[in-house]
């Protein structure tokens, strides 16, 4: 039986930024329309969290059940380091996309049931990244997934179940926040580039070698700030996420300097916490 660390460590908090902030940037956009309703907000928040844990425990089940994940370095996997038997570990994951069905379900009813086939497209998504015969995940098709859900839907979506109209900042706004989205997983993978390739486990990133993995990981925490200064022009305020800039170049120093297998690690986290910082400051720079 898992203990209750060992179920946050499998959770892989370090990934959780990438679901919630691109409900504060929605939200800085829903703010600058004077549209901003906080209960949908936080209710958009608790789906993308509950799906982002879901996802990672669903993503824990499909390798650990296939083996792909006995020898991998990096945070805990509950099936392959048999911390927890194959069926908590989905039933936990079936348990989040239930917990954000039944949320996204409150935000349809009060907005558009639109909405309800693009949460079923998202959980499908999220449980065939590597789950099912042919996990996408496993096709180098990982990075264009999580740009398109937690860039362009999660940002829009947010927006929408607030303003309920779809604002051109909006879309503009999350083409950077899928970006530093895909750079987390560019990392992910990057690190995982030996043990990927042995599994059979095609990622981007065994697609495209070691040296092109880390070049497209520079590029995804780089061009966010080149967004900030395409939005500058209506909103002078966003230029105050350039602030985030220096936080983007500790972790494109460690991945462009050849860091490998644990020494990746940290990229992670640091990963997160520009994330983090960027889409607060856009966030604020939008609503104002």
């Amino acid at each position: 039986m898992a203990t209750l660390n060992q179920w946050v460590a499998g959770s892989r908090p370090r990934t959780l930024p990438a679901s919630l902030v691109p409900v504060v940037v929605g939200t800085g956009v829903a703010i600058g329309v004077d549209h901003a309703i906080w209960w949908r907000a936080l209710l958009a928040a608790f789906v993308a969290l509950v799906l982002q844990i879901g996802v990672n425990y669903s993503n824990d089940y499909s390798d650990g059940i296939r083996g792909t994940d006995e020898d991998r370095v990096g945070p805990l996997r509950l099936v392959g380091s048999k911390a927890a038997p194959p069926g908590q570990v989905l039933a936990a994951a079936l348990g989040c996309f239930l917990a954000a069905a039944v949320a996204g379900l409150v935000l349809a009813a009060v907005t558009t049931w639109w909405l309800l086939l693009v949460g079923a497209v998202a959980i499908l998504a999220a449980w065939f990244y590597t789950g099912g015969k042919t996990p996408y995940g496993y096709r180098a098709l990982g990075e264009v997934s999580v740009f398109v859900f937690f860039g362009l839907v999660a940002v829009v979506g947010t927006v929408y179940v607030q303003a309920e109209e779809l604002p051109w900042e909006g879309w503009v706004a999350a083409v950077p926040v899928g970006l530093l989205a895909c750079a987390l997983l560019v990392a992910n993978n990057l690190r995982d580039i030996p043990t990927d390739r042995e599994s059979g486990k095609r990622t981007l990133a065994v697609v495209l070698g070691d040296r092109r993995t880390r070049l497209l990981y520079a590029a995804c925490a780089a061009l966010p700030f080149m967004f900030v200064l395409a939005l500058a022009a209506p909103h002078p305020w966003v230029l105050i996420a350039l602030l985030a800039a220096p936080l983007s170049i500790p972790p494109t120093q460690k991945v462009l300097g050849g860091a490998a297998g644990p020494a990746l690690i940290p990229v992670l986290g640091e990963t997160g916490r520009l994330q983090i910082a960027y889409g607060v400051l856009l966030a604020i720079g939008l609503a104002l």
